[in-house]
């Protein structure tokens, strides 16, 4: 018996154009991946080991770096990939040996990957034993005004035109799915005020963070107009629009013997009845 294929949620092409569209540009963009990474760089200083062979999953055209060590970069993406002196190829479709890097870290990518289940899946095994993987990406709750705006715009034929998003407790449930050790999943909140629709949609664009839904229809020009107007409505005083962007983290190692272990269950020298019991005076 064969196992049913995944279903594509994203069109892969589409992703393509649109990441070697953003491409030379793209520079003008980063802040969303640069709070990312810093976010990434901050988990990395509380890990006392150093790392030699690192894995940039989704580089973009590069941004990150880490002293000491050598950094290949893949994007799939070919203008990307070209920049940033890496390889074209997917997360989901990872052209490297096994146990290849000691740390894999990806920013600003996960939540656009056809198969995150199997990519988490490659990445662990492209790990080296104890090897590290970070990862951080826009989760569920973000572009939470955007979405109001546009539902309001097509009240009448409303179209899905925001990508499905990953909450935190499910980021860790896919670590655990993936056979990583000790995952940790947590969440911040990131959020940016636009004076209109206008300059979110232009940073979604730079940031080749647009819908890849496949057969999507276009939005009308009255459903802009609409749209630009129930986003301006939720302004503040100040006539600025606030957007939320939910960066989701997700840690874990490939397993180790060296790794602490959680305690057999039973062996606790105390029982949770007794610990629950009144104490006498």
């Amino acid at each position: 018996m064969t196992a049913s294929p995944v279903p594509e949620i994203f069109d892969r092409a589409i992703r393509r154009r649109r990441r070697d569209r953003a491409a030379p540009g793209h520079a003008g963009f980063t802040f969303l991946r640069d709070h990312m990474l810093e976010g990434i760089h901050d988990r990395l200083a509380a890990v006392t080991r150093s790392f030699a062979e690192v894995l940039d999953l989704g580089s973009f055209g590069g941004g990150f770096d880490l002293p000491g060590a050598r950094i290949t970069r893949l994007d799939p993406g070919a203008a990307f990939a070209r920049i940033a002196g890496g390889v074209q190829a997917e997360e989901d479709r990872l052209p490297f040996a096994e146990a290849s890097f000691d740390l894999i870290v990806s920013a600003g990518v996960l939540d656009q990957v056809n198969d995150l289940p199997g990519a988490l899946v490659l990445a662990r095994r492209l790990l080296r034993p104890d090897g590290l993987f970070l990862g951080a990406f826009t989760g569920a709750g973000s572009l939470a005004t955007l979405r109001a705006a546009l539902r309001e715009a097509e009240a009448e034929r409303p179209a899905a035109r925001i990508h499905p998003q990953i909450d935190v407790r499910s980021a860790g449930d896919l670590l655990t799915r993936a056979g990583f050790a000790l995952p940790v999943a947590d969440a911040e909140t990131l959020t940016v005020r636009y004076a209109s629709i206008a300059g979110l949609f232009r940073d979604l664009r730079g940031m080749a963070a647009t819908n890849l839904l496949p057969g999507t229809p276009p939005l009308t020009r009255g459903a802009v107009a609409r749209a630009a107007a129930a986003f301006a409505d939720r302004a503040d005083p100040d006539g600025r629009t606030p957007e939320r962007f939910e960066i989701v983290y997700m840690t874990g190692w490939a397993p180790d013997e060296s790794q602490p272990k959680p305690a057999r269950r039973g062996s606790a020298a105390a029982s949770l009845a007794d610990a629950l019991k009144p104490r006498t005076a």
